[in-house]
């Protein structure tokens, strides 16, 4: 039988921040937990399978159970009984709450790990039994043709003791950040398919959601789903320039959304699409505000109505002065509308962006976010959010127009549809933009009625992608469906009960091997408050170098050496001669080393920085900048920080920080 997640860590994992138990007998210290092999500061760690228990000694009759998944340090190890044990605590301070049998854990020495990708334009992932059979499909001349004959097995329902896959994917996709799940990478390797498509083997650990045979794929999505999706609801939440170009837009967008209230009111929907408004401006010279630099005028949860919208957004006109660029600050509007409007209670979640120019770059003086586009669209990602870009092309912007666009194609990238949700209204006309809100409010409400009536399409088959848009409607309605499946998957998966837990410890690729460019997985660093902090820190510290450097450059690694004495985690590194490359000198926490990527900031030398032109130099220190204002957004998120062991204390709460978001 084959080990369905499709009701994957619910529960059971939520229950991992929630629960506390009680120590078993006094607590018992030592200094400090032991090292990894190798290590100088990074602690060994462990986490529990489903039936583990704490005991006040080793090998002790009474044990208190544990969340299955829980993590804890490692203080001391004793064979006992004929195996052995481990004392453990659930932070690095010195306490320890008790025993448990090594054999009830695994070792985790990587901070690793995995979250799902969106899976409407994919195969399902398979985890293999071990890493040899995961390799047999990689590389294979044909992987997807073996992968989907592995699927047919499954399909029929029994599969061998024997058989190569232990776990499929969910049915539905389960957001991370508000519904955790934890998927620690207990290794992992970069390979090559015999096309020689890079991708990584990542030897993962899971709690899935019982033993169940498959259903075929082409059986309809069960009942209790399709009642789900009776529920499902949207909002759709206008982000709107509001400088002195744009009086002729703000007009349009109010009598659009006037005539989208009076259809979704005669189909009796409207309960289940809402809409929203967020206007944005910019600075002016002398620095001050327009009145705002971002305000929301309407929020969806607030079910206003078309007189309660048409009222709130009574008062929003264009600015009566000009801003200091001709770009304006849209990264500010669409992080206002990330941040300020709760999300939650939606299944779909779309951002229309509309405006005439470009948008501040985080380097700007003006920028009042210190992002770019990349940075936002990950937040966008991270709330389960879709950007659509109008950008309209009027006359007066035609030096502006590639820049823009370039900004907004890295915004509005999307996953599900491998482009960016781009709109451009050449020459700027009004009644052709329109024509363009009116098509994607009028797919969208489209796609909300449907799924309130007809449910979500059969399980495991997603609807075939379109035939290549021939217009700007056939495309806009081509784009929503793609990414309003996807939502809908995310909203059962949201929705989905869990089942009794069971451990499932295999190996799969984070790519799929129909479509080797798109990612099955996204892997997450798990940083605790203080790493985090640490991070910041240590980036701060170099960005302040860089700047005081760049027309002295030959003098950088010599004044990082001099400012990291007290940021450096192991200050010997910084005397040692053959510390040459910034991640030499100790700045950075041990677990950078492992991660399964490249980074750039580390591999920096002095030769490198001396080389580098000014603009060369000011690129890196600007990613650097770019990447301390998301860094405070996670921070900030207080509702995706998460313990993964009871009673530990809130300094060794994660978040699950994407890994392309690390330096």
């Amino acid at each position: 039988m084959i080990t369905s997640i499709a009701r994957l860590l619910g529960a059971a994992l939520v229950s991992l921040a929630a629960s506390v138990i009680a120590p078993a007998g006094d607590a018992l210290a030592q200094a400090k937990p032991l090292l990894i092999e190798g290590k100088q500061t990074l602690y060994q760690r462990v986490l529990t399978f489903p039936g583990a228990t704490l005991h006040a000694q080793p090998a002790d009759a009474n044990g208190t159970p544990v969340p299955a998944m829980s993590s804890f340090y490692v203080y001391e190890r004793q064979n006992a009984a004929g195996g052995e044990w481990l004392l453990v605590g659930p932070a690095d301070d010195g306490t320890t709450e008790g025993w448990i049998d090594g054999k009830q854990s695994v070792a985790w020495k990587q901070q690793l790990g995995l979250a799902f990708a969106k899976s409407a334009q994919r195969d399902r992932t398979l985890i293999f039994r071990n890493q040899k059979e995961l390799e047999d499909v990689i590389n294979a001349e044909d992987p997807a043709a073996v992968a989907d004959a592995l699927r047919a097995e499954i399909a029929k329902g029994s599969t061998p003791d024997d058989f190569k896959v232990i776990a499929q994917e969910p049915d539905t996709f389960i957001d991370i950040q508000h519904q955790f799940y934890l998927l620690p990478i207990l290794d992992a390797k970069e390979t090559m398919n015999a096309a020689g498509n890079e991708m990584r083997e990542l030897h993962l650990a899971s709690i899935t959601g019982g033993v169940e045979a498959m259903a075929e794929p082409s059986a309809p999505a069960v009942p209790e789903l399709e009642d789900m999706l009776r529920n499902f609801s949207a909002a759709v939440v206008f982000v709107i320039d509001s400088t002195k170009s744009m009086g002729p837009y703000i007009e349009q967008t109010k009598n659009v959304v006037t005539g989208i209230y009076d259809r979704i009111q005669k189909e009796d929907i409207g309960a289940d699409v809402k809409f929203g408004l967020v206007a944005f401006r910019s600075r002016t010279k002398d620095k001050s505000e327009l009145d705002y630099l971002s305000k929301v005028f309407v929020d969806p949860n607030d079910a206003v109505g078309k007189g309660g919208f048409l009222e709130s957004v009574k008062s929003l006109a264009p600015a009566s002065a000009s801003t200091a660029r001709f770009s304006e600050d849209a990264f500010a509007g669409v992080v206002t509308a990330l941040n300020d409007i709760d999300w939650q209670t939606f299944g779909g979640r779309y951002i229309v962006l509309i405006t005439d120019a470009g948008a501040l770059e985080g380097n700007d003086e003006y920028s009042s976010t210190g992002m770019d586009g990349d940075q936002v669209r990950l937040l966008a990602q991270e709330r389960g959010t879709a950007i659509y870009t109008v950008h309209l092309l009027t006359p007066e912007g035609k030096g502006n127009h590639k820049d823009a666009e370039a900004q907004y194609s890295v915004l509005s990238q999307n996953a599900e549809t491998s482009q960016p949700l781009l709109y451009p209204v050449e020459g700027g006309d009004v009644g052709q933009f329109g024509k363009v809100i009116s098509i994607l409010a009028d797919a969208i409400v489209d796609q909300v009625r449907t799924a309130n009536t007809a449910g979500l399409p059969p399980v495991g088959a997603p609807p075939p992608p379109p035939a290549e848009p021939t217009d700007d409607a056939a495309r806009i309605q081509s784009d929503v469906a793609a990414v309003g499946y996807a939502m809908q998957l995310a909203y059962l998966g949201r929705l989905a009960k869990t089942t009794t837990p069971e451990f499932v410890d295999g190996w799969a690729a984070d790519r799929d091997f129909a479509q080797p460019t798109v990612a099955t997985m996204d892997v997450r660093v798990l940083l605790t408050k203080r790493q985090l902090s640490d991070l910041q820190q240590v980036l701060r510290t170099v960005l302040d170098v860089g700047k005081t450097k760049q027309l002295e450059p030959e003098g950088f690694f010599e004044a990082i050496r001099s400012a990291a004495a007290t940021v450096s985690r192991d200050p010997a590194k910084l005397k040692d001669p053959n510390a040459v490359r910034l991640g030499d000198l100790g700045l950075m926490d041990e677990y950078l080393d492992d991660l399964p990527y490249k980074s750039k900031f580390t591999s920096i030398d002095q030769d490198t920085w001396q080389s580098w032109s000014i603009s060369e130099q000011q690129a890196f220190l600007d990613e650097i900048e770019r990447k301390l204002a998301m860094y405070q957004q996670f921070n900030d998120d207080a509702d995706s920080w998460v313990k993964l062991a009871p009673n530990a204390p809130a300094s060794e709460a994660v978040y699950p920080v994407p890994l392309d978001a690390m330096p």
